[in-house]
């Protein structure tokens, strides 16, 4: 099975600056790459998406304008650029790939272990 070890969450701020990264255990044929978060006593949210075929993304609403997600196929890495950091914005972030596997007959994916960001006011 393939593992995402993520990396770079900490405390920051209100208005500081945080770089999230999530690679791959080995090499795949990625398919999507996004980034979700989970604050306490909420349910899991969509933060941000990347498609590598065109590299189309998509945002929630809430991190729009504040956050960026980038991709490297070469690398099997994702990373979540977040500037402007709330203390709303405190929460686990998870990493989440999906690949191709047998030339994209089906896929398979997983999910990083969760790094935690805190946003002080």
């Amino acid at each position: 099975q393939v593992q995402l070890v993520e990396s770079g969450g900490g405390l920051v701020q209100a208005g500081g600056s945080l770089r999230l990264s999530c690679a791959a255990s080995a090499s795949i044929s990625i398919n999507t790459m996004a980034w979700y978060r989970q604050a306490p006593g909420k349910q899991r949210e969509l933060v941000a998406t990347i498609s590598t075929s065109g590299g189309r993304t998509n945002y929630a609403d809430s991190v729009k304008g504040r956050f960026t997600i980038s991709g490297d196929n070469a690398k099997n890495t994702v990373h979540l650029q977040m500037n402007s950091l709330k203390p709303e914005d405190t929460a686990v972030y998870y990493c989440y790939i999906k690949w191709d596997v047998a030339g994209g007959i089906w896929t398979k994916d997983s999910w990083g272990q969760g790094t935690q960001v805190t946003v002080s006011s």
